[in-house]
């Protein structure tokens, strides 16, 4: 263990795009419970990253602006396949989304498969790189909150359809899967959500940011102090945080049932 590795100058950051992260992923996560589609977190973030995959192999610098919007179309592109497979499958959407990110998957591992570097560039995909995160990466994530957190709220998403909740779910995860990687975003999406469900309202919502950030606090802040892939320890964190406040909770419902029966 190394205290000193506890260097605020890359964890507030670092912390700080976690928290913007959480800010989207909540409200969406409660959503995707609802509709019980769970895993369309992995497979949308597995398309983005195919689109940010594919723009390297074209030879396209890396962190321009062209690489965002491949990482943007290839998640819309998803988006729209997702929404008109949802009018048609009905049941079995979970399962095509599956496939989709499997699929997704394989054909990023088939193009990074000659790439010299290609085994880093898929960890970096799926671990991200959260404790590298530049003021650039946390101003154009935090402009993308900003717009779109009131659309998710406040239900504008929900006029325009399945295609709305797709397309705002796809720029959402497209945002943050470069910065946190596809782990840390189905973590961000579902954990917080699980943890609270049963919840309702803006406690809710409430509960499930503080589970969330609790897990990111103390996952950087042990991922500094045992130097271990921030990524992998911030998911187990906040697991064990869910876990924690799911057992807490249980305990004073007990603890008051108990109480009442007296």
């Amino acid at each position: 263990m190394n205290a000193g590795a506890l260097d605020l100058g890359i964890l507030w950051p670092a912390f700080a795009a976690g928290l913007l992260v959480l800010a989207t992923h909540v409200p969406l996560g409660t959503q995707v419970l609802e509709r019980g589609i769970v895993f369309i977190d992995l497979a949308i973030a597995q398309i983005a990253g195919l689109g940010v995959i594919a723009a390297d192999a074209l030879g396209l610098p890396g962190g321009a602006i062209t690489v965002q919007l491949a990482a943007v179309s290839a998640a819309l592109a998803g988006a729209v396949l997702l929404s008109w497979t949802e009018r048609r499958a009905g049941a079995r959407q979970e399962a095509l989304i599956g496939v989709l990110f499997v699929v997704a998957a394989c054909v990023g591992i088939l193009l990074l498969a000659g790439h010299p570097h290609g085994g880093e560039n898929l960890k970096d995909l799926l671990v991200g790189q959260i404790l590298w995160v530049g003021a650039s990466q946390l101003g154009a994530l935090a402009l993308v909150t900003a717009l779109l957190l009131p659309a998710i709220t406040l239900g504008w998403i929900r006029r325009l359809g399945r295609f709305g909740f797709y397309a705002a779910f796809a720029v959402a995860v497209t945002a943050s899967v470069q910065l946190v990687g596809v782990y840390l975003v189905f973590c961000s999406l579902i954990v917080p959500a699980l943890a609270t469900s049963g919840l309702t309202g803006p406690r809710r919502h409430l509960l499930a940011y503080a589970v969330g950030a609790a897990g990111y606090g103390s996952g950087l802040a042990l991922s500094a102090l045992w130097d271990l892939p921030s990524g992998a320890v911030v998911v187990c964190a906040m697991v064990a945080c869910a876990a924690a406040g799911r057992g807490l909770a249980a305990v004073r419902r007990r603890g008051a049932a108990i109480m009442w029966t007296r």
